[in-house]
């Protein structure tokens, strides 16, 4: 059986006398036994990245921009390994595991032109001989604690940026599907980054607290549930550092009566379901407006989701395959349940769900509600599964009140041929990232990426122009050469710029 290291000082570490088992979601068995590391393997990652930094953040942008570019040419070159290696231990589809993989690559791209991200800024004559001028330096140690649902795609998104910003950036990977990440830590390191820049340190709770309570970690990125990520936020930020903490989702889906309902059911398909529905950006709440909307809806909807096909993750023509591992299947069916109980109507049930040769692997059927209200527990929490619920609307506005009052605010669409509804309703809505007509709303790499309330803690986002603001420190230098004539008269007074 495979041992899964940490990757501390570009190498293999095998420390740590606790392990966690690393599933195959297919077949429901062991495949891999991760190490569970602790402050100590923590510290020797610090140390090793310590004794790193100072010589990367003065090596010039365009240099560590370079590193970029070998670094996107390798794991394109290597991106069948990483889509199947991704797969086997997330479940997702290969076809999936490479998007997972080439969403990831996109920031990278982004790094590439780290040079000009990094530019300051410069006023020339701001007071008599005076000139002022900002630039922007890596904040030191930092660190990103990543989830099992995206293990390339987030991973990239946190320290590309940040490795070319400057920083050594130290990985905590989820538990659940480590693999990945180690191997693009190996890709880095081929590319040509210094060994302590890129590490990982595998491990649960205590290792997150380790990561949260040390000195040396200047700024934290994460992205989990909800009351994690707020726990993140709190203990890191009384601890001094910079966090950004994104947590949980509830993305709704606002069907308005002049929509396209063809397109509709196939944006609905991939958005509710693809990736099993583990996503923070999935679709799992349908919105139509009117009950004229809601029955067409319904009736083009059903049949769309019976001829989902599910599979193991190397079917190239499954829709989606299992879910993480049999805790999570198990949660989610406990969802089900709840909705059922709670009045919703059951119109498709995808528990019970078996493959033949695949009969203990972690599989869910896709599953729908209708007439789900406002008022259940099972619409108001995040299920994180391969389940939509259908909620009614009567009106416009009180289709825009469902995702405006929603505690969570990651994502939401709407979709309309009417330009003026789709603008008023981007406007309005209380979520941070607004999709029209498009179902799963991620901005592109050089936007940026971020949601509200509970769904994000910290007032910077990911990515893009946010995330080089967040891994680094703006420095502001004003500057004057005297002519030799120095006198002392105004010594004592705060300088203006009159």
């Amino acid at each position: 059986m495979r041992n899964i290291d940490h990757f501390i000082a570009g190498a293999a570490f095998a420390s740590g006398e606790r392990h966690g088992e690393v599933f195959d979601p297919n077949n429901g068995g062991v495949q891999a036994k991760v190490r569970l590391g602790s402050a100590a393997e923590l510290e020797r990652a610090v140390v090793a990245a310590n004794e790193a930094w100072p010589a990367w953040a003065a090596t010039n942008p365009q240099r560590r921009a370079r590193v970029m570019f070998k670094y996107k040419e390798l794991v394109e070159r290597n991106m069948e390994e990483l889509a199947l290696l991704l797969s086997s231990e997330h479940g997702k589809v290969v076809a999936d595991a490479r998007g997972d993989v080439q969403r990831g690559l996109e920031v990278i791209e982004f790094a590439c032109g780290i040079p000009h991200a990094l530019k300051g800024e410069y006023t020339q004559g701001a007071g008599p001989g005076i000139d002022v001028y900002s630039m922007r330096q890596p904040l030191g140690i930092v660190a990103g604690i990543t989830p099992f649902n995206f293990p390339a795609m987030i991973p990239m998104w946190m320290f590309g940026v940040a490795i070319a910003c400057g920083n050594a950036f130290i990985l905590k990977p989820s538990e659940r599907d480590p693999s990945v990440p180690v191997r693009l830590a190996e890709l880095m390191k081929e590319a040509g980054l210094p060994d302590g820049i890129l590490q990982v340190v595998h491990g649960d709770k205590e290792m997150v607290d380790a990561i949260l309570d040390h000195d040396e970690i200047r700024a934290v990125s994460f992205v989990g549930s909800s009351d994690i990520a707020h726990y993140i936020y709190s203990r890191g930020t009384a601890n001094g550092k910079r966090v950004q903490a994104f947590g949980g989702a509830k993305n709704h889906g606002i069907v308005m009566p002049d929509a396209d309902l063809d397109q509709v059911v196939n944006d609905l398909a991939g958005a509710a379901f693809g990736s099993a529905g583990e996503r923070c950006m999935a679709l799992p709440v349908v919105v139509p407006v009117g009950n004229k909307t809601a029955n067409e809806l319904r009736e083009a909807l059903v049949p769309a989701i019976r001829k989902l096909r599910v599979g193991v993750s190397t079917d190239a023509e499954a829709h989606y395959g299992p879910v993480v591992n049999a805790a999570h299947k198990q949660r989610i069916e406990d969802y089900i349940q709840m909705c059922a109980d709670e009045g919703g109507e059951l119109v498709i049930d995808g528990r019970g769900f078996s493959l033949q040769g695949h009969e203990e692997g972690f599989f869910i059927g896709p599953t729908f509600f209708d007439h789900v209200k406002p008022t259940f527990r099972s619409y108001q929490e995040e299920i994180f599964g391969p389940v939509l619920q259908m909620v009614r609307a009567d009106t416009f506005e009180e289709a825009l009140r469902l995702p405006s009052e929603h505690q969570y605010g990651n994502g939401v669409a709407i979709f309309t041929r009417n330009g003026h509804a789709a603008r008023e309703f981007a406007h309005r809505v209380n979520v941070g990232m607004v999709g029209i007509n498009v179902p799963i709303p991620v901005p592109v790499a050089y936007h940026t990426f971020g949601g509200w309330k509970r769904s994000g803690f910290g007032d910077i986002n990911q990515h893009g122009p946010e995330g080089v603001r967040f891994w680094t420190k703006v420095k502001t230098i004003t500057q004057r050469w005297p002519d030799g004539s120095v006198t002392g008269e105004n010594a004592f007074v705060i300088p203006t710029m009159g």
